[in-house]
């Protein structure tokens, strides 16, 4: 039902709850208005979607699940599986980003595409995307603190590695993006393109050391070894699937420039060639670093038995001799995902914020207002930073329920794509026509592509739960699937308590007709 129509600029602006019966694609906004400034442009929403994946650096990170389960197969093999699947989802969902670029993304796109039941599946959604970004933002403070770790160990043997210190380290790292995300807002622009660059040149940089420097491995050690029964996994598939887990999680977050899109100016082109092109440097930069890491890489026990908890530390050192040398190869690593940082803290803010604004949250007024001093979301980025410093915690009781939390946001995440996605291929066969076009299209490979995003995804989802290691113990145990399972159960509690009172559906933001 209409509340009121104004013209302006040559466009209706309809305020109320979308509840049309073709699906809901009408121009709304919400009754109270709380914008965004538009000051991002194409090529700092390109910089932004390339750097907040940080591929290559997080791929270094991981290396450790593929030595332990697959070997350089594994690896290999993985990344080149992780990029197609992973360019088939950002092509699938950029064709629904460009009809509608809007924070909300995947449960905005849930609520339109869903044939019934509408209402409970976009808020079930809203939580699922909203906890698992909540989770992936700790993957780079997590990362870089215990790198730092690390280096430190390599360098001062005696020293104790203490995960409440790698906690502390975390804070640290987390700190300075949430002060910049505050008060230097217009600068991240800037920012993003200079990161960009790093993530380009420093790559190359890396490689050219190792390969001047280190032995070279055999093209049978690199193409054709695998790795089986280090973790207790027999079966060679299983043992694969799992050493998925490190090429995995560098490329999930496809949608994180997408929670930006009220920010990007004329988000409906800008913002599907950021996703695509975004994914698409990222995979052929992470396979190529993984490729020279593998053909110069050591001793291979040694690297995955590290004592500083990295391979890629070990590796470093092996191939350098220096360990100057190997911690200056380590920040050229650690600065483009550090500044990665502040990229996906602004996305998940700006998820949280829609979904505040949308009455998804208990006190979504509270956190859905715009500051108007700072022109920014800011109680939804204070809830974000309290929820990175709070699972922080997790660690300095244990690492693998840690571990499990960097899991879980993956294995959300590509929950979060299944939905909208099967939603999409249901209407292709139901009701074609009430698809919404926009400036993208993937035209007769539309369906093709949606169906191979799919079986990925679902692919991805089933092995991320699995523990790495055999027999399960508790503190080896994978939390991903039950920690994930009970954010699913609070969603639908609340929503019998609170959600289906409140929730009404996604509001949208009007669009001009020359915006």
């Amino acid at each position: 039902m209409q509340e009121g129509i104004e013209m302006k600029s040559g466009s209706a602006v309809i305020s109320g709850p979308v509840r049309s019966g073709n699906g809901g694609y009408e121009r709304v906004t919400a009754p109270e208005k709380q914008q965004l400034e538009k000051y991002i442009n194409f090529f700092s929403s390109v910089a932004f979607s390339t750097c907040l994946l940080a591929t290559w650096e997080s791929a270094s990170g991981g290396l450790q699940a593929g030595l332990y389960n697959g070997g350089p197969a594994a690896i290999v093999y993985g990344m080149l599986m992780s990029t197609l699947g992973n360019l088939a989802i950002a092509c699938s969902l950029a064709e629904l980003a460009s009809s509608h670029p809007t924070a909300g993304a995947q449960y905005h796109w849930s609520y339109f595409l869903a044939p019934c039941g509408r209402r409970f599946i976009s808020f079930f959604q809203g939580w699922v995307t909203v906890f698992s970004w909540a989770a992936l933002v700790c993957i780079g403070p997590y990362f870089i603190g215990t790198q730092i770790q690390g280096l430190v160990v390599l360098s001062f043997p005696e020293y104790e590695l203490a995960r409440w210190r790698g906690t502390l380290l975390m804070w640290a790292v987390a700190i300075v993006p949430v002060v910049i995300n505050v008060f230097a807002r217009r600068i991240l622009g800037g920012i993003e393109v200079a990161a960009g660059i790093m993530h380009v040149v420093f790559l190359p940089v890396t490689i050219a050391v190792f390969v001047i420097l280190a032995p070279r491995n055999s093209n049978a050690f690199v193409w054709d070894t695998f790795v089986g029964g280090l973790s207790g996994w027999q079966n060679s598939g299983v043992v694969f699937s799992i050493g998925l887990l490190g090429v995995i999680t560098p490329l999930a977050g496809v949608d994180g420039v997408i929670h930006m899109a009220e920010e990007v100016k004329n988000a409906k082109v800008v913002i599907p060639r950021s996703m695509i092109y975004g994914t698409l440097i990222n995979g052929v930069l992470a396979f190529v670093y993984l490729i020279a890491v593998l053909y110069c890489m050591g001793d291979y026990a040694e690297a995955l038995n590290s004592a500083t908890g990295y391979p890629i530390i070990t590796i470093a050192y092996q191939a350098t001799g220096s360990k100057a040398a190997t911690c200056i190869l380590l920040v050229m690593g650690m600065l483009p995902g550090w500044i990665a940082l502040f990229n996906s803290l602004a996305s998940v803010t700006r998820l949280t914020w829609a979904f505040a604004r949308d009455k998804g949250l208990p006190f979504s007024n509270f956190f859905a207002r715009v500051d108007p001093t700072y022109k920014i979301p800011l109680r939804a980025l204070l809830l974000v930073a309290t929820c990175i410093f709070a699972l922080s915690f997790i660690q300095i009781g244990s690492t693998a329920a840690f571990n499990a939390i960097l899991s879980l946001s993956t294995l959300g995440l590509y929950i979060s794509y299944l939905i909208p996605l099967v939603l999409l291929v249901l209407k292709r066969f139901t009701a074609p026509q009430e698809i919404p076009r926009g400036t993208f299209s993937l035209g007769k490979l539309g369906l093709p592509t949606n169906l191979v995003a799919i079986l990925f995804a679902t692919y991805f989802a089933i092995f991320l739960p699995f523990p790495s290691t055999l027999p399960v113990t508790a503190e080896n145990m994978n939390y991903a699937g039950p920690v994930l399972g009970v954010v699913m159960l609070f969603a639908c509690v609340d929503w019998i308590v609170r959600g289906r009172h409140k929730w009404e559906g996604p509001m949208l933001r009007t669009y001009d007709r020359n915006e």
